[in-house]
């Protein structure tokens, strides 16, 4: 198995199905080029508009699908211009 380096510097194995919201930055950079702040991701928790997330105990786990999914939300569609991207399909 194939291990990468968490936030906290501890390895982390690449098939965990949840991961915890320290690891949820570095798994986003990497896989969506994504950056956000474990402290966004907490507040976001709060106020809506983050990840669905589970609970374990006290503990806030992010299935990787979900990421996946709330990631592809975040990101506009491929253009190939700066003016493409207000336009709107009438």
């Amino acid at each position: 198995m194939i291990a990468t380096e968490t936030t906290t510097g501890n390895p982390m194995p690449a098939q965990r199905p949840r991961l915890r919201r320290s690891d949820v930055p570095s798994y986003l950079a990497s896989k969506h080029g994504i950056d956000i702040a474990v402290s966004t991701l907490a507040k976001l928790a709060t106020i809506g508009g983050g990840p669905a997330m589970q609970y374990s105990g006290r503990i806030p786990l992010y299935h990787v699908q979900d990421l996946d999914a709330w990631a592809e939300e975040r990101l506009s569609k491929a253009v190939r211009s700066t003016s493409e991207r207000g336009r709107r399909n009438l």
